[in-house]
Order: C-alpha cells, then sequence, then structure tokens
C-alpha cells in the first residue's frame, strides 16, 4: 500500500514538474499567474490521467473539434498547444484587462468562476486551492 501511495504521488508530482516551465513561460507572457494555469489543468485532466488528456491533448476541457474521435473535446497538436489555447481563452475574457498581471490566485479563481467557467463552482475553487496548495505552487 505504501509503494502504490509512493507511485501515485510521484505521478501527480510528474505532471506539475512536467508542465511547470510551460505554466511559468505563459504567465509571464499572459500575466496570469502560473498557479492558476498549472493548477486548472491538474484539476481538469485529474493529473494528466484523464483520456482528453492523453488522447487529445487538452488539458482544460476545451470543446471544439478533433480528429481523434467524435468527442466534444477539441483536440491540439502537443499540451503546449492547449495550454496557450487556455490563456488564449482567458484573454478574452472582459474579467482579463482588470486581473491581468494580479498575482492573488483567489481572486483569479473567483473571476474565472463567476465568468461560468465551472458548472460547480464553489467545489472547483476549493479543487483548484487544494491543488495550489499540496504542490505548493
Amino acid at each position: 500500500m505504501i509503494l502504490f501511495f509512493s507511485l501515485k504521488i510521484s505521478a501527480q508530482n510528474s505532471y506539475i514538474n512536467q508542465h511547470k516551465p510551460l505554466a511559468t513561460e505563459l504567465s509571464k507572457e499572459f500575466g496570469i499567474p502560473s498557479a492558476i494555469i498549472l493548477s486548472i489543468a491538474y484539476v481538469e485532466t485529474g493529473g494528466g490521467n484523464s483520456k482528453h488528456a492523453q488522447t487529445l491533448n487538452n488539458h482544460f476541457g476545451m470543446v471544439g473539434k478533433n480528429t481523434v474521435n467524435s468527442s466534444k473535446f477539441k483536440s491540439f497538436e502537443s499540451s503546449k498547444e492547449s495550454f496557450r489555447a487556455f490563456c488564449e481563452m482567458i484573454s478574452r475574457k472582459k474579467y482579463y484587462q482588470k486581473m491581468k498581471g494580479n498575482l492573488d490566485y483567489s481572486e483569479w479563481l473567483n473571476a474565472i468562476a463567476s465568468a461560468g467557467y465551472a458548472g460547480k463552482p464553489t467545489e472547483w475553487k476549493q479543487k483548484i486551492n487544494n491543488v495550489i496548495k499540496k504542490f505548493g505552487l
């Protein structure tokens, strides 16, 4: 049991470590905290384990055309393309200009949730907060 738990934590850390440089790069470019980008991707993909992340390179549950199957989720050439598309989507929202460059991730969470990103905003914000705290983002 301890070995299984250790492997699970290692896999979770692997997802964070693999995508952290990209989230940091996009944070600088778009003014969105890397903690927000990375934690949302983590929650949306179950730490990289979702079918959409693995087959479509879709790390944010974005809807659109795909080349793999008939699902409603968009496919991306790479994880980087998915992360960039998410940041571009956020940058088109009404709250973005006011929030850009703000490092307070809780304000970002409230703005994103209030704009309708999550179906259950209270639960979603709690999950994001848990990831941020768990991985020290």
